[in-house]
This record gives C-alpha cells, sequence and structure tokens, in this order.
C-alpha cells in the first residue's frame, strides 16, 4: 500500500497504480497518519534545514543525506539497514545488482 497527502503530485495516483497497490491519503494537517514520513523529514533536517530550497543543495550533499540515511540500521528490520534489506530482497530475486546506483556510507 501507499500513503500520501493531498498534495496535487499525488493527484492521478489512485488511477496509476488501480489494481495494483491500495492507495491511502491523509486528512489535512494531520502529519500523524504519516509517521514514517515525518520521522524521514526530520532525520532530513539534521542535514538541511527546513525552508532550504532544494536546488541549493549540491548532488554530494544529497548523496551524503540518502547514503547516511541507507545506512542507518532500523529496529524495523532487526537493526539491519535500509541498504543491507534491499541487497537481502534483490538477490532473492536474482536481479543484477549493477542495475541499481546504491553504496552504503563509508563509516
Amino acid at each position: 500500500s501507499i500513503t500520501s497527502d493531498n498534495g496535487i503530485e499525488f493527484s492521478g495516483l489512485t488511477r496509476l497504480l488501480k489494481n495494483q497497490l491500495l492507495v491511502y491519503f491523509t486528512h489535512p494537517y494531520s502529519s500523524w497518519e504519516r509517521g514514517t514520513n515525518e520521522n524521514h523529514n526530520r532525520m532530513i533536517r539534521r542535514f538541511i534545514p527546513k525552508g532550504t530550497k532544494i536546488s541549493t543543495v549540491s548532488e554530494s550533499n544529497m548523496r551524503h543525506v540518502q547514503q547516511w540515511m541507507n545506512s542507518l540500521p532500523r529496529k524495523i528490520m532487526g537493526y539491519a539497514t535500509p541498504y543491507e534489506s534491499f541487497i537481502n530482497e534483490i538477490s532473492k530475486l536474482k536481479l543484477d545488482l549493477t542495475r541499481f546506483d546504491i553504496e552504503p556510507l563509508s563509516m
């Protein structure tokens, strides 16, 4: 399933995904209905303050944030990282990993 807000960028989502996924729309001004999304926003704001124009953030800075978030162990994933979980799922599907432009953050 996908949960989204009522922003115009999601207006065609139901039509696009009909019969493929359940799509839920949250109520206006109800951020608690998208808890995971709000948690991710909070993590991103450690690096990019709220109100920053995304066009002013360098690609290397964006890549660093992406790598940091994907290298952070998550309780819900048994303390594996999103990167490790993704690699594990892709390997089950026997897909070629070189197709994916991902790499963990070097610690």
